[in-house]
This record gives C-alpha cells, structure tokens and sequence, in this order.
C-alpha cells in the first residue's frame, strides 16, 4: 500500500541478469559463495574475558551501497527499461530491475566506457549504451540524486523510505535495532532485528527480534525509483509490520567510501 517503482521493467535486461554469475564469483560444488560484504562500520574489538559481548549490526552487501560515489543516475532506455548508476572511483556500479553489477574501466576513444565480461556500458553526455552478448539499450540520462551521507543521518548504516502512506525505516549502524516511522508520522518504534537472508547478489532479509511486535524486512539490490519524485536508488526495500506491506527505495550509508 504504498510506493512501488515509476516504471514497469521488461524482460530485455536478461541481457544484465546473464552477467550475474560471472559477478558473484565461484564456489566449490555444493558450497554456497560467501555474500559480498561492504565494511559499513569497523569491526568492534573483542570483549575482555568474563564480560557479554554487545550484538553489533551485520555487515551489509556492498551493493546496497554507492561505494563512495557522490551521486546516483537514472537512465531511461530503448527498449523499455530503467537503470540507475553510480561512478565511484575507477568503478562503475550499475543497478537493473534484475540485479547490480560492479564494472571497470575499458579502453575507448570518446566517453566513459565500463565492462565485465560480455557487459559493457558506453556513456558520453547525456546518451548511454549497455550491450552484452544477449542484446543492446540505448539509454537518456534522466533524474540524478545526491547520495546520502552520514552527515545527513547521523548512526544510520541504511535508510529506506516509501509514500502513500508516508514512511520511513533506519539500520542503526552499530547495533542490530532499527527505526521505523510509519503512517506520515503517526506510528514511531525502534526494535531489534535477525538476519534471516543475505546472499552476494545484494538480497537481505531481517526479522523481528521481538516475538510480541514481529515485522520483516527485505532489502534488493534493484534499480529503484522514488513513486512521487522519480530520483534513483540502489535498493528496493518491502517492509511487512502488522498486517499491512509498505514498499519503497532505499539506500546504504558508510562512514566513508566503500571498497
């Protein structure tokens, strides 16, 4: 009941989705890879002998993140299709409706061009094109977004939000508890979580640590748009609390730029 992408994906981005394996590394038969994590906050030093260690927040995959970029890109592609980027260094990182990508750079005489594997995206001005062995999009550069900063939410490792109705959810960066804000401000709680899911491709899934108030929430390493404004994220994220399901954008927040 609430906000959902601007626009609907279509299944061209297979083309996207096919490069993902390459991506996410390999495993041994059997062995599942371990999730791509970004260093969201340091690691707390051990506790001294005979004292309880204090739960501290998980490490969060690293493409929920905008890995030190400044700012996010929306693209608006033929045919029909709607990424989001992020240059962040000599990196690019790119989010579909189907999942995210970290590319490097590659040789080309004009623009900025990125690859990994058969996935290359070729940028100049305001004009894009990302092409693998499945297919081609011509991209137009659309709305840009400022990425968010600690500065702005001081503690917060991820902040998500949605609309009608208006609300908000925050990661404590230092412990497993979370804010939410709901109903344009007229419900507040703050309760601890489990990680019940996460996996390299940027999927996490938390639950309730409170039997007597249980929630989930699922975060996607997904091209995102905001439902009223339009202006990019590098996450989706779907809240369930109490009956109701309330979907929005979201976005990590690091202490400083991430690997």
């Amino acid at each position: 009941m609430s906000a959902t992408p601007s626009r609907s994906a279509s299944s061209i981005l297979p083309l996207l989705l096919g490069t993902a394996l390459g991506l996410a590394g390999c495993a041994a038969p059997g062995e599942a890879p371990p999730p791509e994590v970004s260093e969201a906050q340091p690691a707390p030093p051990p506790p001294d002998e005979g004292t309880v260690a204090t739960p501290t927040a998980p490490l969060m995959p690293s493409l929920l993140f905008p890995g030190g970029a400044e700012a996010f890109q929306a693209w608006r592609c033929t045919p029909a299709q709607d990424l989001v980027s992020a240059v962040a260094g000599e990196e690019l990182r790119l989010w579909s409706a189907h999942g995210a990508y970290r590319l490097t750079p590659a040789v080309v005489a004009s623009g900025a061009r990125y690859q990994k594997g058969d996935l290359s995206f070729w940028a100049k001005g305001d004009e894009a094109m990302v092409e693998s062995a499945n297919g081609r999009l011509d991209c137009t550069a659309d709305l840009t977004r400022r990425a968010l900063t600690r500065r702005q939410r001081p503690g917060v490792m991820f902040h998500g939000r949605g609309n009608e109705p208006g609300w908000t959810v925050s990661l404590a960066h230092d412990a497993p508890e979370l804010s939410l804000v709901l109903d344009y401000g007229e419900r507040t709680l703050t309760l601890p979580y489990r990680v019940t899911e996460m996996d390299n491709g940027g999927r996490v899934t938390l639950a309730s640590g409170r039997a007597d108030h249980p929630f989930t929430l699922a975060l996607e390493a997904r091209a995102c748009f905001d439902s009223m404004s339009g202006k990019p994220f590098p996450a989706r994220v779907t809240l369930t609390i109490d009956g109701e399901t309330y979907r929005g954008c979201g976005q990590g927040i690091a202490p400083s730029a991430q690997p």
